[in-house]
């Protein structure tokens, strides 16, 4: 029998009317019931179609104080295009959850899109350290940060792609982590008698994924680390990719044991190359380090004056993501790609 503290739970419900017990069984607000899931999936267009739009079309997926998942982790993978794009639109209020957040999280927080950032590490880079732009907006409660483990934030996204309303891990007990999150649930298992944490499920109205190729459809291959992206995927209620490169069906198919998100989970599909930068897509480029050392630079001197000197020099003056680039420069683009390639070489 599960056991909350010293009582089981069959405890807890002796003596309770219907109505209690009912209550009782929604652990928070952010953990959807199981009709609202299967209401949501029944409303999607899970066809076989063309899903290709432009940048700005994709941000109209979402909306303010929209529940948003981030595909990649630190500088791997990151949808910068979209973040980019997701605040050129004035995005606003938005929760973000994502494993391990870097420099996308500096910029939500400094441009207003994001009130709240769930993640096991809110860092510039491993080179750089705690990012003192999320220590501003968290230190001054301009902004919220959600600690959790890794582990944890991975068994969230796992949880809600199965349609369940938690998982149980060993992971966090004992800590200080697990004391700071009031969402977490300590039982004992019914079938050991073994302390097991439960953690609820997440389920993001919006997942941000960047992948190296997918065809018009959404079936998209993922070379590399694949992070938390597959359950992110299942995960979310709409699925925004931004890839490198849009290739056929036919190359699909031909590699099927390639594609990690099938079409079915997938809303909208935008071709964005170099979609990840200033950070690194594997195989294709590397991170722009000099871009990244002079931003990390500005922004930890002043996080107020040099994020907005940076926001409107990089990100409200360029007319477009291929003129976003152009600042960053294409010597430091091109030695990028040609480490990033690197891997490749006899």
């Amino acid at each position: 029998m599960f056991k909350f503290g010293r009582t089981t739970f069959a405890d807890n419900l002796r003596g309770m009317l219907p109505r209690e017990i009912k209550d009782i069984c929604v652990t928070s607000d952010s953990v959807q019931p199981y009709h609202r899931l299967r209401d949501n999936l029944l409303k999607r267009d899970r066809s076989l179609r063309e899903k290709v739009v432009s940048l700005e079309d994709a941000a109209s997926f979402v909306s303010d104080g929209a529940t948003v998942g981030i595909g990649g982790s630190t500088l791997s993978r990151t949808p910068m295009a979209m973040i980019w794009q997701l605040i050129r639109a004035r995005k606003k209020d938005l929760s973000c959850s994502r494993c391990i957040i870097s420099t996308d999280g500096d910029l939500l927080f400094g441009s207003g899109a994001a009130k709240e950032i769930m993640s096991s590490w809110f860092a510039q880079g491993i080179l750089w350290g705690l990012s003192k732009v999320m220590r501003h907006y968290v230190e001054k409660k301009l902004a919220r940060f959600d600690e959790w483990s890794h582990m944890g934030m991975g068994m969230r996204f796992r949880a809600g792609g199965m349609g369940v309303p938690f998982l149980p891990m060993r992971s966090m007990l004992g800590s200080d982590v697990a004391r700071i999150r009031p969402e977490l649930k300590e039982i004992d298992c019914p079938f050991t008698g073994e302390k097991l944490l439960l953690v609820p499920a997440l389920n993001p109205d919006v997942a941000l994924i960047h992948v190296q190729r997918c065809d018009a459809y959404g079936n998209a291959q993922i070379d590399g680390l694949q992070f938390m992206d597959i359950d992110l995927a299942l995960a979310a209620n709409r699925v925004v990719l931004t890839t490198e490169r849009i290739i056929s069906n036919d190359q699909i198919r031909r590699a099927p044991d390639h594609t990690k998100i099938p079409f079915f989970c997938v809303d909208a599909v935008v071709e964005v190359p170099y979609g990840s930068m200033p950070h690194e897509c594997y195989g294709l480029y590397e991170p722009a380090m000099d871009h990244l050392d002079a931003y990390v630079g500005q922004v930890n001197g002043d996080p107020i004056e040099g994020m907005r000197q940076y926001l409107d020099k990089y990100v409200y003056g360029p007319k477009s993501w291929n003129e976003f680039l152009s600042l960053i420069g294409t010597e430091e683009i091109m030695s990028a790609t040609r480490k990033g390639r690197s891997i490749f070489d006899v």
